[in-house]
């Protein structure tokens, strides 16, 4: 699906523009003063049309653009920004929602695993913003209703559009690193009082869930890093102070996802120090069972032998009672040691 968007600076006025308009009025839509093209889980025909036909791009920045389509078992292209001589190329990896929306609903983020993120291709120039997906985005639905209330800011240009899109995708982290601290607070409970397999399988998975998230944190800060330097001739300058906005955002995030990746690394070794600990005190209880009952069945192995020429009182009618004596006598006095060497 192809929605445009249009901004003309002398009527101060935006309006939205059917798709059937790329094909019959191109250059028109070329001409506008801002324009908003985005393509949100379209066809290869579509893809053709907008990035070959209405306004071409290199290859590789093709390749990288329709790499999900291509390849769908392997995961989104890492965050990047490249320079073109007529336009900037950007990619970044949002969030899905059903992953935000699971994390944040308390979910087991072993469900999460490492498609936690999706794919945001984007194309700038002085006029023109170019936005590709194959996921629904929250961030691109929210532009559209942002632009709906305030159209006068679409004046602005491409660069503060696209400023919009990726501080609403980094905003999108806080509720999920929310829940990520939720879910291990959680889980350092658990250890203590109850490690087992389940919960190490939980651990194991936000593992998973962090080392995905870390990564593409990490990526998209070196990206808002060189756009929000001034680096870029297509992002005007007074348009860096919102990068930069955007670029402190993800430094405080990438600080709270490495706490939450040490974080569940030391519950890991704490569940595994736990669950031995707990092994030990099994066999130490054990140990002291046997301990007490060994002399019970020497005794009991003793006076069951059938020699009875060599056993005194085999014939004793209180003899009986006196094994059993012996071995509560045995019993009790491995008691008293255990307790006397603070064993118990």
């Amino acid at each position: 699906m192809i929605t445009l968007y249009r901004w003309n600076i002398k009527e101060n006025h935006g309006s939205w523009v059917q798709a059937e308009e790329l094909n019959k009025n191109a250059d028109e839509l070329r001409a506008a003063d801002v324009l908003w093209v985005d393509l949100e889980n379209p066809t290869p025909e579509e893809e053709q049309l907008v990035f070959q036909q209405f306004f071409p791009i290199h290859i590789l920045s093709f390749e990288d653009v329709t790499r999900l389509r291509r390849i769908p078992d392997r995961p989104p292209h890492l965050p990047k920004v490249e320079e073109f001589p007529d336009y900037l190329f950007v990619i970044v990896n949002p969030l899905q929602q059903r992953v935000a929306e699971g994390l944040c609903d308390g979910r087991d983020p072993i469900l999460v695993g490492g498609t936690a993120t999706t794919q945001l291709s984007a194309v700038l120039t002085n006029t023109l913003l170019l936005t590709h997906h194959y996921e629904p985005l929250r961030s691109v639905t929210e532009l559209r209703t942002f632009l709906d209330r305030h159209e006068s800011q679409a004046g602005r240009g491409p660069d503060y559009l696209f400023h919009l899109i990726l501080d609403a995708t980094v905003d999108e982290y806080v509720p999920v690193l929310d829940g990520i601290d939720d879910h291990l607070d959680e889980y350092e409970t658990q250890v203590f009082a109850r490690p087992s397999k389940e919960l190490l399988m939980n651990l194991l998975g936000t593992k998973r869930t962090v080392t995905v998230l870390r990564k593409t944190l990490v990526y998209e800060r070196e990206v808002l890093a060189r756009l929000s330097r001034g680096e870029f001739a297509l992002i005007d300058e007074r348009e860096t102070a919102y990068y930069r906005n955007v670029y402190d955002h993800l430094i405080r995030f990438t600080e709270r996802i490495e706490t939450s990746r040490e974080m569940v690394s030391d519950l890991m070794q704490t569940h595994l120090a736990a669950a031995s600990n707990r092994l030990n005190e099994i066999m130490k209880v054990l140990t002291m069972i046997s301990t007490t009952v060994l002399p019970m069945t020497l005794i009991a192995g003793i006076y069951g032998m059938n020699f009875k020429e060599l056993f005194p009182d085999t014939e004793n009618r209180w003899g009986f009672w006196i094994a059993l004596g012996l071995m509560a006598l045995s019993g009790l006095g491995s008691y008293l040691f255990f307790k006397w060497k603070r064993w118990h």
